[in-house]
């Protein structure tokens, strides 16, 4: 087992994490550093310094206020930045671990909690929200919207790098964002294991039952 030293923000991990108009980002130089341990062969990165959960307070998909530390406290809860309108990583990557969690006992699927934040808070209120996740990963997943400098800030305190969304020249409007998951342990609330972009069903699903109990990967 290696240890290194990087900038999660634009951390390649085991797993592979590329750059793409749906990730990626220049924010890296912003974020913390973390000192890892890379493990061969592994889809998720163990964190030797854990994050502290990001002090976020934003709107759920009911328009009602959601303390992101608040309501996840003492529960395993996956948190990934992205945007509905990507047309390829963000549907992916709920999609993949929608199809994991349900291959968890019922009590577990009912501990796990899902975050999905958006990175472009101006196209996803909660009513947009609300329609995308069901049909892009699970009814059950959570989605915050609210304002950009606020999320691009959380998004910093766990190293992840956010651009504000822009127009590409006779193109979509497009948001740049890092596309980890980062899993948060239910007995620490502290998030431990990285997971990069082609992480699999497979590989979640072979995960979530240790951080289900908040155990090492």
């Amino acid at each position: 087992m290696r240890k290194k030293t990087v900038l999660a923000a634009a951390l390649v991990v085991a797993g592979g994490l590329t750059l793409s108009a749906c990730s990626g980002g220049d924010d890296s130089g912003k974020g913390p550093v973390a000192e890892i341990s890379a493990q061969a062969n592994r889809p998720g990165t163990v964190l030797d310094q854990p994050y502290a959960k990001p002090n976020l307070v934003l709107t759920d998909t009911h328009g009602k206020k959601y303390d992101l530390r608040e309501r996840t406290k003492g529960k395993p809860t996956l948190i990934y930045f992205g945007y509905t309108h990507c047309p390829d990583v963000c549907p992916l990557t709920m999609s993949n671990i929608a199809v994991a969690r349900k291959q968890l006992p019922k009590a577990d699927q009912d501990k796990l909690q899902v975050v999905f934040v958006t990175t472009d808070p101006e196209r996803d209120t909660p009513a947009e929200l609300a329609k995308w996740l069901p049909s892009a990963g699970d009814p059950s997943f959570t989605g915050l919207t609210g304002d950009f400098a606020t999320i691009q800030a959380g998004a910093r305190q766990m190293g992840i790098g956010i651009d504000p969304p822009k127009k590409e020249k006779d193109g979509p409007v497009v948001s740049m964002h890092g596309a980890q998951v980062i899993a948060f342990s239910p007995k620490t609330d502290k998030g431990y294991v990285l997971y990069g972009e082609d992480t699999t069903v497979d590989d979640y699903a072979k995960d979530l039952p240790k951080l289900v109990r908040g155990e090492n990967p």
